[in-house]
């Protein structure tokens, strides 16, 4: 088993901020006096039940705080694991009730203080804790680093789903649509389960007002599934599960739950432990592709054991836990969901058939009215492995590359270098790894958490020369560039600090042939749609995809915004997209 290196719950302060509580509760959290100290007799005769909980996380809580005072590091993780368990699975709804909501928050801000020191330099120790080198007379030096932002997050897809309230219009369901819901459930699926009025009520929900929702999902299911399928079957869990995925988080791995769920198949800090998702102060493992994936296809297999292959009671236990759908099986006395359905939280009353749904409209799309939605491309990459504390602008500026897509690639990494104290599997764009090995085996290793970038060098230029443009010196390009041969051109590591002269005419000179429109051609310019690559506007136009990356600095896989201006050549006056294969 993999040793969690940090305590499992990684909240930041952005995410007690975005919580959907009243502002006069967001400024009482944070007030100078402690909740508990102020509240517990007014909590105690509204609802024992809600001081039962308190009582019970804080007695976690202090054993936590006591464990850390004796160095016992791991076993303090456990315990503050527990206490915010203690409050998520409850089998309280906790955003029903202000008082245990905000008892939650600031728990969660107790635990996120002692884990994420806000003052000094923070460094991960052995034990996986984070230790902070105080500022003051005796502060031990730590070295520079470079792009130490956070990583940003999303809302999370189930937030809204927890609040989704049906109309009249979308709940008028006729038995022959039940019936029809039951046959394609037989011949389609690779699963089971039962076809119920309120799976197709949200059919419904997503014909109409909930359209743009799905053409999202659907769309950008392109990037993931492919990947999530393969690891669901390796895992032995039915492949069309994995349209899980789009209700989670909308494909999205930095989506970011209420309660701290996290990444793709957004797991709690707690769950993802569990499963072997470390977490850290320098990476997430719940956001990763692959990892993340696999753990999400580790659990369901383990809920589908756990109650006899009924996967409406395995997804609804991924939602809120088994040990709450335990409790409404032993209240309703059948192992059934839609018997239990009237004792488990309302946000898993919409859950599992918004699943259900979810999954036969994205497997037929035609069929439910989403014939015109393009699928975003599968995203590929390379994988370089990169030593201890490297800064992504390096391996961005190694790559031709930007910080933000590596971020994409890499949505585990918490900060824009990789971990320190150990060498990190890097996705880098698909065909760069080998270049950015090789421009990587030049640099000295204490030198790769600094800034840096990488120009092209003409044929003939010598290092006076480049060292003369980059404002550098010879030794120090000697220093970044062990062993380059520049005798034909290529490519050289610059430290950050000069300006560097002459650089566009250089590289337009080294470039010409690859980066200018071939002869007889014109640039085109197009909008881009939302999410699409150049891949795409290239196949789109004809045109080959190396050249319209040049051309327009961007990688070839990279998601554009809507309305990103593309340079597209085209030949004669040939201005409009290439037809369509048929296939």
């Amino acid at each position: 088993m993999k040793n969690t290196s940090f305590p499992r719950l990684i909240v930041n302060a952005a995410l007690v901020a975005a919580f959907a509580v009243p502002t006069a509760t967001l400024q009482a959290q944070v007030s100078s006096q402690s909740y508990l100290r102020n509240t517990p007799n007014e909590i105690e005769r509204e609802d024992p039940r809600v001081q039962q909980i308190v009582t019970r996380a804080e007695d976690h809580f202090k054993l936590g705080q006591l464990n850390l005072n004796d160095n016992k590091r791991e076993a303090a993780r456990q315990e503050f694991d527990k206490a915010v368990d203690m409050v998520l699975e409850s089998g309280m709804d906790v955003r029903s009730n202000p008082r245990l909501q905000r008892y939650y928050l600031e728990l969660v801000e107790r635990v996120y203080r002692i884990e994420v020191p806000s003052q000094g330099v923070a460094s991960q120790s052995a034990s996986g804790f984070v230790e902070v080198a105080q500022t003051g007379n005796h502060a031990p030096t730590a070295p520079p680093q470079v792009g130490f932002a956070e990583q940003k997050f999303e809302p999370s897809p189930l937030d809204e789903l927890s609040k989704l309230v049906l109309t009249a219009e979308e709940k008028e369901v006729s038995p022959e649509k039940v019936a029809e819901l039951e046959d394609e459930i037989n011949s389609t699926l690779d699963f089971k389960f039962k076809a119920h009025p309120l799976v197709q009520q949200y059919i419904n929900y997503y014909q109409g007002r909930g359209r743009a929702t799905m053409e999202t999902g659907i769309r950008r299911s392109g990037q993931y599934l492919w990947l999530a399928r393969q690891i669901f079957r390796e895992e032995g869990v039915p492949e069309d599960v994995a349209w899980l995925g789009q209700v989670e988080s909308s494909w999205r791995p930095t989506a970011r739950s209420w309660a701290a769920a996290s990444g793709l198949w957004q797991f709690i800090p707690g769950t993802g432990a569990r499963f072997g998702l470390r977490q850290t102060a320098w990476i997430d493992e719940r956001n990763s592709y692959e990892k993340a994936t696999r753990a999400s296809a580790k659990y369901l297999k383990f809920l589908a054991n756990r109650y006899g292959g009924n996967w409406e009671l395995a997804m609804a236990a991924y939602n809120t836990g088994e040990g709450n759908i335990d409790r409404a099986i032993a209240r309703a006395g059948v192992a059934d969901f839609w018997t239990i359905y009237p004792y488990i939280a309302q946000e898993t009353r919409n859950y599992v058939p918004n699943i259900l749904a979810t999954i036969l409209v994205s497997k037929s799309p035609d069929k439910y009215g989403f014939r015109n939605v393009q699928k975003m491309s599968p995203l590929k990459w390379d994988v370089v492995s990169v030593p201890s504390s490297t800064s992504l602008q390096l391996i961005a500026s190694l790559t031709d590359t930007s910080v933000d897509y590596l971020r994409s690639l890499n949505p585990e990494l918490r900060r824009d270098v990789t971990p320190r104290g150990e060498a990190y599997a890097v996705r880098v764009p698909p065909g760069r790894g080998k270049q950015c090995v090789a421009l990587l085996k030049r640099i000295p290793v204490e030198r790769r958490e600094q800034l840096a970038r990488v120009i092209s060098v003409a044929p003939g230029e010598d290092l006076q020369s480049v060292a003369a443009r980059t404002g550098t010196s010879v030794a120090q390009l000697q220093q970044w560039n062990g062993g380059a041969d520049l005798k034909a051109g290529g490519k050289i590591v610059i430290p950050v600090g000069g300006n560097v002269l002459r650089t566009a005419a250089i590289r337009e000179r080294a470039n010409s042939s690859a980066a200018s429109p071939a002869p007889g051609s014109s640039l085109t310019t197009v909008s881009a749609r939302a999410g699409e690559t150049v891949a795409q506007i290239a196949a789109r136009y004809g045109a080959s995809v190396d050249d319209v990356a040049k051309i327009n600095n961007v990688d070839a896989n990279a998601p554009l915004s809507r309305g990103r201006q593309i340079r597209v050549p085209t030949s004669g006056n040939a201005a409009a997209p290439a037809a369509p294969r048929r296939r």
